[in-house]
């Protein structure tokens, strides 16, 4: 065993800790952040419309018009349908940042570059007309949601660094040392704004002679539904998991590392559940994997479901310094916050709690996924819940008020606790035995 953990630190980590510091990973993962607040807040206003309780849909029918409902999805429609627009301006900002180069002046720059390079036009059939009508000058509020995230990550990430390099080499206007700085900025951006536009012009002008014909189309084709395809799955969440749990062993925040290649995946997919949902509460849901599946189901207490460690060391253990870790850790993990007992017990570089910390949580996925899968469990329904969500409440939440959503998170708290007894019995054992020999 402690030849394992010399191995994971000698050739995991060096590669880890390059990969978590990497800028465009990094840029994607902070950028993306500044679209959750939106997305709760619209998840708020979707579970107020489609509260599971009986007569509630009747009463607020009653009270509020027929048309009740309907007016409730403004706020989802207006949150989660610029997801793409405010990721691109995120990842634009944070990674002109980290060239220490001005964030504000590049994320216009990709927001500008992100609305050329989409197609500003679509077909719709109104109403009672048997064609369709294509309208030039309009832009799918699609192209600016989930199914244009990709697009925004790529556009981000292409106009910072043309726009960074421009100014790292100093192409720029430069204005007298009297001009204020505000004006200077501005003039400043010029070139590099005037590159990266007609960068992207010439890009959308060439994809329009494929058969492809728009951008989003292409990226939909090469790379979204490819991703969703092998993140979506069984397969993929397990890797993925696999791969958070293995980093946080070395030390490093596998979440934020492995997230941030993960998320925009498993977002796009909470968002086509979401849309169903909407539509109808009570249908088949289309994906299994999504934000939610992953935040709610897997990692709950933290990564490794280490509420169920929490739990031990709290009621059963023997050791005094596991017993007051275990009452300093049960309220941040109530909240699903478990860096203290990570690093309390520790778990990182811990040969003896590896093996439960990496089995717990693919064990839970195994079952949680089959069981939403075979329809047992309801799906995740597309509800954004805060990840400091507590246990049940958050199932319940995120699977649109099914009780299925909460038993199953029981049932996951059960197979982690006893994956984790036999070691932690172990650990407990002998931190006691160290405890009584340092008395004597």
């Amino acid at each position: 065993m402690h030849g394992l953990t010399a191995a994971l630190e000698k050739y995991l980590m060096p590669v880890a800790v390059k990969i978590q510091n990497q800028k465009h990973l990094g840029s994607i993962r902070d950028g993306i952040v500044l679209t959750l607040p939106l997305i709760i807040i619209g998840s708020l206003f979707l579970i107020i419309a489609f509260l599971p309780i009986p007569h509630y849909t009747d009463f607020m029918a009653d009270v509020f018009g027929k048309a009740w409902q309907e007016k409730l999805t403004y706020p989802v429609n207006a949150t989660f349908d610029i997801m793409a627009l405010i990721a691109c301006i995120g990842v634009a900002y944070h990674l002109a940042k980290r060239y220490e180069v001005d964030g504000i002046t590049a994320g216009v720059t990709a927001v500008a570059a992100f609305f050329l390079i989409l197609p500003q036009a679509m077909d719709f059939v109104p109403a009672g007309a048997k064609q369709s009508v294509h309208v030039t000058g309009i832009m799918p509020m699609v192209s600016l949601g989930s199914k244009g995230l990709f697009v925004a990550l790529i556009v981000a990430l292409l106009s910072t660094e043309i726009y960074r390099f421009f100014i790292q080499k100093r192409i720029v206007i430069k204005m007298p040392d009297g001009v204020p700085p505000a004006v200077s900025r501005s003039f400043t951006a010029l070139i590099p704004g005037f590159v990266v536009l007609v960068f992207f012009w010439i890009v959308r002008l060439a994809i329009e002679w494929t058969p492809y014909q728009s951008v989003d189309r292409l990226i939909n084709a090469i790379i979204t539904t490819p991703l969703s395809i092998l993140g979506g799955g069984l397969g993929g969440v397990l890797v993925a998991v696999f791969c958070i749990q293995l980093l946080w062993v070395v030390g490093l925040h596998g979440d934020a590392i492995v997230g941030s290649i993960m998320t925009p995946i498993w977002l796009a997919l909470m968002d086509e559940n979401r849309k169903v949902f909407m539509e109808n509460p009570h249908a088949d849901l289309p994906n299994v994997v999504t934000s939610q599946f992953y935040e709610v189901w897997i990692t709950v207490g933290g990564s490794g479901f280490t509420i169920a460690l929490v739990l031990y060391y709290l009621f059963r253990a023997h050791s005094k310094q596991l017993k007051q870790l275990g009452g300093l850790a049960i309220g941040p993990a109530i909240f699903n916050i478990n860096e203290p007992v990570i690093f309390g017990t520790p778990i990182v570089m811990n040969p003896l709690l590896i093996i439960p910390f990496l089995l717990a949580p693919l064990v839970i996925v195994l079952v949680t996924y089959l069981s939403m899968d075979i329809g047992w469990v309801a799906k995740p329904s597309g509800v954004a819940v805060p990840w400091t969500t507590p246990i049940f409440i958050s199932g319940l939440l995120a699977s649109g008020g099914k009780l299925s959503g909460a038993f199953i998170q029981l049932v996951d708290l059960l197979i982690a606790v006893v994956i984790y007894y036999p070691f932690v019995r172990l650990w407990d054992r002998q931190k006691a035995s160290e405890e009584t020999a340092a008395k004597q």
